[in-house]
């Protein structure tokens, strides 16, 4: 029989014959128009059965017409195509040398070739759509199968549920086909080529082909037949393909389901008088309460073409499928002949359920949703993107436990298995079509706006289409990802539209045009979001990626939702990873390690680019999926009256009551359960609210002790993806009992002390202890408590961390690098006793810091009881960035090894991502409390720490008491080998342990990893700081940790700070409330001293700079200094006149005035945007000679940076003359400063730009200043 061969053009459907294709062999896998040779045309997934109790077992195992090929195949591996065994694929060619591969596998993963991991570029010079031919592995595989006699006279085909990324078939010596599209099935009619016994089959699989071009996403290239391979027969009159769908009315009640079955006829006889059955049947097999069977008849079935049958039965009130309740039926398919018999039955698991948008929002049987999501890449660090169902179902049962309801298949079809399982254990899909271009860009090259490739884009999408068409765990279709936009995708659109409308359609690159149904863009900003939903949408969004995970990350993720729940078009988006896509690999020595790109030699590669995951490549979470749990979770508990622990409950599912929920409660003090309880299961509706009391007892209150209630809800019983008793959501909050504070202990209680003011030091010696505080380092070098010491490395000062990758990403090595010697390099300046009595003693250590000559102060005071309270005061000099971390760092003895916190965890948590930390506390060993992220980084922050403890086994060790609170983490490692380290093996671990007492760290961020900045309000901001903490020796004889933690501490006092005032007349006034202190301020933006000018009333301002000013007193701390800018203070004068655009609520004129570093002026970009020039105008509120200007470019990001500006200025705002300065700025987030040739006089100033860095249409301007001649 001659072979017609489907082949998809633009048009329609054109067959080719075999002989045909014969002729294009060798143009095949560089022919963006071949997709495929000889396939069968795409249908669902499906297996064919004898009878109906076979069919609900539900697997293809079951079916005695299935039979799997997966195993040990012949394998043989060449660089290039010309080296290959040509006839290979000749039954007589002897391949017993060959050694054997497993099928599925990746052959790279097993040891054959590198894998490559690159996001963008190609893996090869790109020039679609040809693949040089010196760079392009093949591998060829053999094996032999035996049809079962059963299958005599049957169809018999063979399906490969995965390949990449192209190659060809024979079967007993005969060319079958050929197949591109590595995620979907290759499937091929098997019965002209089969013979009796034995059949040889050769599959000749190239690693790069024209379809590679399609195939750039961000993940391992990898090769080879890395899915199932099985082989299936039918009889020669078979239902060759089913599309289920059910429509609800408009009560979402009652539904009409929907069958149409296509009967193909492989024989050479016409017949009549076909049937097909289509019953419904519950889950467990049995007929639902009001039987539904429906037939449907095929007068007449043709040979070699399909007869479509259509049928429909009414089912009255089904139980709904969604997320929360995965509610399937099973729907049996049986064909008979004209004669009653079952020629096959056909099983699809099948759920009731309608998508649809109304009113912008996206809605599940009428009821919105949120989209709690993540995007998955089929990822295993051993087997590759080969993936076992016990993957798959871990990951499942992973994120239905932390509170995960949907995944985009980033970025193709999934294995068929997956949305099996997702039907059954209820997670929400976006299904996303095998098509990524990003390599060709998103301008005139891309892929999507040729017409030679539409072919390619819309075979991709059909077959998945085709493919998953029955799921229900399928709401969404998603035609790629970074492919560009343009006629191949609006072609896409419309056959699905056209073909599948129960679904809507989801394409980022397509912006709001008209073919997506869903504005889902990626790593949109809040502000954006926010603007997006104030703007009277018709369609929700949905971010396809957002919150990118990568390394130590997921800062600020509590502030996304609280926008999404602020917005009903707002429906939240996926989280960009689930899983690091990092490779198992070995050192040298043994030491396992997590690969990624660059470490197996290849090139070009994106480094740990693919390390982005909410959890390990082996599937251990990462701290932040925590957080993740915490902010998606689906009750939320509210104080209503905690003195009478009054809370309110809300019910945030969209479907599901909370009856199947147990609750429980805990009462804590200073983060120790005193009280706990359960409450009954609440009958409450979703979206519905209701009070509860939590009944404890009022405790005996103790002074200076915090007191928090939690209320928690658990499964009450077991269910597919988690045991009962599973917390899914909780909440604390502290209640406000009226608790005395802690009488302070009297210095005069306490032992003398001696003070010996040495050359090198001046060390402080009481009962049991001494002290040593270093004139050279202005640290604590020593702490000896009973003749042990308990500090190994002095106490500097910090104001840097091992970047995290996000740092990296946003390049604060070069915007905030002045930070990371300038503790170790500090030049300290004065260490002298400040005061001293019998029983106290205080000591100042004074530095300045390389960063812009900066000001850090120690101020010790060492008391007789043995407790040394230590106050950093932290001072900024001129123009320095923000700071990574404010603290101190030191190292104790490595015995010291366990450490105990009363504070937010059990896992590290950090400003930003503390959400789901809750306040106890805590213990464990300092090694299993860090975390090894896949690249070594900062990590393992604990926030809000009222008292830490490191500890011995005999109970020995240093504490340190906030004062109020701490940031605190600890290593068996330093900070700078940390920071050098590429792979948690080669981190070396030392003999010692290092701690981290700092007042805060700035967040980690999350926006993207590639410019985003932590948010504002989690940002050390150059300013005044100053934070205080108690350091205790301990040991067993001083009581539980607790009971030391909370110990009376002396009465630290500290001067007042001062308050400047600017009058109307520019004079300056100080104040401080402390009686009697004494007042010093500087004018040139120097620390005052008590040595510097002191004040006597109120003095005329100087026309710029910074005036500094502290106030001091005898025994006390000395007081934070204050200053005033009096540029800044001149600013606040400033007015924009005139922009040429805006965007509203993220792009303000005024944000380029505003003094904020983070906010920006962003000319409109939302309703179309127009290119530049663009321009913003400014009153400076009054005449002044101007020497030069400097612009602050946009920081989080590097759109809208100005690229050629000029600039101008005028004394009346009209008359602009020539402009005084034109240039072109650098592409970075640095300050960027122009002087004029000679000043010039002025009141408006107006820059023009003329172009952006990277030819964008925008404007941005995150700071605009002036610099006044002097």
């Amino acid at each position: 029989m001659k072979s017609s061969v489907p082949y998809l053009m633009a048009g329609g459907l054109i067959l080719l014959s075999m002989s045909t294709v014969q002729l294009l062999a060798a143009l095949e896998w560089q022919d963006p128009q071949i997709v495929g040779v000889n396939k069968v045309a795409p249908h669902c997934s499906l297996m064919p059965y004898p009878d109906a109790q076979t069919a609900l077992k539900a697997t293809r195992g079951a079916s005695p017409y299935h039979q799997s090929l997966n195993g040990n195949w012949k394998f043989n591996w060449v660089a290039k195509p010309s080296d290959r065994p040509v006839d290979f694929y000749k039954p007589d060619f002897d391949v017993s040398s060959w050694k054997e591969i497993p099928v599925p596998s990746n052959w790279q993963m097993q040891g054959y070739d590198i894998p490559i991991y690159t996001n963008v570029p190609y893996p090869f010079p790109p020039n679609p759509p040809h693949i040089p031919a010196d760079r392009n592995p093949v591998g060829s595989y053999r094996t032999e199968f035996t049809v079962p006699d059963s299958w005599k006279d049957r169809q018999i085909f063979i399906v490969f549920d995965g390949v990449e990324s192209a190659f060809y078939l024979w079967i007993n010596g005969q060319k079958v086909g050929y197949s591109e599209d590595s995620r979907t099935p290759a499937e091929f009619d098997l019965t002209p080529y089969l013979q009796s016994g034995k059949n040889t089959l050769a599959a000749e699989v190239y690693r790069w082909s024209d379809a590679s071009y399609l195939e750039d996403q961000d993940f391992w290239r990898l090769s080879g037949i890395f899915r199932d391979v099985y082989l299936y027969s039918t009889p020669k009159v078979h239902v060759r393909d089913f599309y289920i769908r059910a429509d609800l009315d408009p009560y979402y009640q009652d539904a009409v389901l929907k069958v149409t079955a296509k009967v193909h006829n492989y024989s050479n006889q016409a017949v009549a008088n076909y049937s097909v059955e289509s019953e419904l049947l519950d889950s467990a097999g049995k007929p639902v309460d009001t039987p539904i069977a429906v037939t449907g008849w095929a007068a007449y079935v043709t040979p070699g073409v399909d007869t479509q049958i259509e049928m429909a039965a009414n089912v009255p009130n089904p139980r709904k499928w969604t997320a929360e309740t995965p509610n399937l039926y099973h729907v049996l398919l049986t064909l008979k002949d004209d004669k009653g018999r079952i020629l096959e039955v056909q099983q699809c698991a099948f759920g009731f359920r309608k998508v649809e948008i109304k009113n912008a929002q996206l809605l599940v049987n009428g009821v919105p949703i949120y989209i709690k999501g993540v995007n998955r890449h089929e990822h295993d660090p051993i087997t590759g993107h080969t993936i076992s169902e016990e993957s798959m179902i871990r990951d499942i049962k992973l994120m239905k436990q932390n509170n995960i309801n949907t995944v985009r298949t980033c970025h193709y079809p999934d294995h068929p298995r997956w949305y099996e399982l997702c039907d059954a254990y209820g997670l929400y899909l976006i299904d996303e079509a095998n098509v990524e271009s990003h390599g060709m860009g998103y301008g005139e090259r891309s892929l999507a706006k040729d017409p030679a490739w539409m072919t390619a884009h819309l075979d991709r999408n059909i077959r998945m289409v085709e493919r998953d068409k029955n799921h229900p765990s399928v709401i969404i279709w998603s035609y790629g990802n970074e492919a560009g936009d343009g006629v191949n995708f609006e072609a896409v659109a419309k056959w699905i539209q056209e073909h599948e409308p129960t679904r809507p359609r989801h394409y980022e690159r397509a912006g709001q045009a008209p073919h997506t149904d869903i504005v889902c863009p990626m790593y949109a900003r809040i502000e954006q979001m926010v603007a997006y939903a104030k703007s009277n949408p018709y369609r929700p969004m949905i971010q396809c990626e957002y919150a990118h995970a990568m390394g130590n990350s997921v800062g600020n993720f509590q502030d996304y939702w609280d926008a999404i729940e602020a917005y009903p078009a707002l429906q939240g988006g996926s989280i960009w990873d689930w899983v690091d896509q990092a490779i198992l690999k070995y050192d040298p020595n043994g030491n396992w390690f997590w690969a990624y790109g660059g470490d197996f030699g290849d090139k070009p590669n994106d480094d740990n680019f693919c390390c982005n995951g909410l959890v390990q490549a082996d599937r251990k979470p990462n701290p932040h999926l925590h957080e993740v749990k915490k902010v998606y979770q689906y009750v939320k508990v509210t104080p209503v009256d905690l003195l009478s622990g009054k809370v309110k409950v809300r019910n945030k599912y969209a479907f599901v009551s909370l009856d199947f929920l147990d609750i429980f409660w805990e009462l804590a003090e200073d983060g120790q359960v005193i009280q706990k309880g359960t409450l009954p299961r609440l009958n409450l509706a979703p979206g519905q609210e209701q009070e509860l009391t939590v009944p404890f007892n009022k405790p005996q209150l103790k002074p200076g002790r915090e007191y928090w209630v939690k209320v928690g809800f658990t499964l009450g019983d077991n269910t597919l993806w988690a045991e009962n008793g599973h917390v899914l959501a909780w909440d604390q909050y502290p209640i406000p009992f009226p608790v005395d504070t802690v009488a302070p202990v009297t210095v005069g209680s306490m032992t003398a002390v001696k003070v010996q003011d040495q050359t090198d030091s001046i060390k402080v010696v009481g009962k049991d202890f001494s002290v040593i505080i270093g004139k050279i380092s202005g640290a604590l070098e020593s702490f000896q408590f009973k003749g042990k010491e308990r500090i190994v490395k002095p106490l500097i000062p910090n104001f840097w961390r091992a970047l995290t990758d996000n740092d990296d990403g946003n390049r604060a090595i070069d915007r905030l690098g002045v930070w990371k010697n300038a503790g170790p390099n500090r030049k300290v300046t004065k260490v002298q006793v400040a005061s001293a009595d019998e029983k106290m003693v205080m000591i100042t250590a004074d530095a300045t810091l390389s960063a812009g000559n900066s000001d850090w102060r120690n101020t010790y005071i060492v008391y007789g009881n043995g407790d040394v309270v230590i106050a950093g005061s932290f001072s900024p000099g001129d123009k320095v960035p923000e700071l990574p971390r404010l603290g101190l760092q030191g190292a104790i003895g490595k015995e010291y090894d366990t450490m105990t916190w009363y504070g937010r965890g059990p896992q590290e948590n950090y400003w930003d991502r503390y959400t789901g930390a809750a306040v106890g506390q805590y213990s464990g060993k300092v090694e299993d409390l860090d975390h090894d992220y896949v690249k070594p980084q900062e990590n393992s922050n604990r926030t809000e720490v009222r008292w830490v403890a490191w500890t011995n086994s005999a109970g020995e060790g240093l504490m340190a008491v906030g004062l109020p609170l701490l940031s605190v983490s600890s290593w068996t490692y330093t900070q700078e080998n940390l920071e050098k380290a590429m792979h948690i093996n080669n981190l070396p671990r030392e003999d010692f342990i290092t701690i981290n007492l700092d007042y805060k760290q700035t967040g980690v961020g999350g926006d993207d990893s590639w410019g985003a900045k932590p948010h504002a309000p989690y940002t050390l901001w150059p300013q005044n700081y100053r934070y205080m903490f108690c350091l205790r020796a301990i040991d067993k004889s001083a009581g539980t940790l607790e009971v030391v933690g909370r110990q009376p501490l002396p009465e630290v006092k500290a001067v007042a700070p001062i308050e400047i005032k600017v009058d109307e007349q520019n004079r300056i006034s100080l104040s401080c409330p402390t009686a009697g202190a004494k007042i010093c301020y500087t004018v040139n933006g120097s620390v005052p001293t008590s040595t510097s000018n002191a004040y006597s009333g109120p003095f005329a301002a100087p026309a710029s700079g910074t005036v500094k000013a502290r106030a001091f007193a005898t025994g006390m701390i000395d007081g934070e200094v204050a200053s005033v800018d009096m540029q800044a203070l001149a600013k606040a004068n400033w007015r924009v006149i005139f922009v040429d655009s805006f965007e509203a609520g993220e792009g303000e004129m005024i944000h380029a005035i505003d003094g904020k570093p983070d906010t920006f002026w962003h000319t409109q970009w939302s309703g179309g945007a127009k290119r530049p020039p663009h321009e913003i105008q400014i009153d400076l509120g009054r005449s002044q000679t101007l020497a030069g200007f400097t612009y602050l470019p946009r920081q989080n990001q590097d759109n809208g940076r100005i690229g050629k500006y000029e600039f101008f200025i005028s004394t009346d705002g009209k008359d602009w003359g020539k402009p005084v300065a034109a240039g072109e700025f650098r592409n970075s987030t640095r300050l960027q400063t122009v002087n004029f040739q000679t000043p010039v006089e002025g009141r408006f100033i107006r820059l023009v730009a003329l172009s952006e860095v990277r030819d964008r249409e925008w404007t941005t301007v995150a700071e605009l200043d002036i610099l006044a001649a002097h």
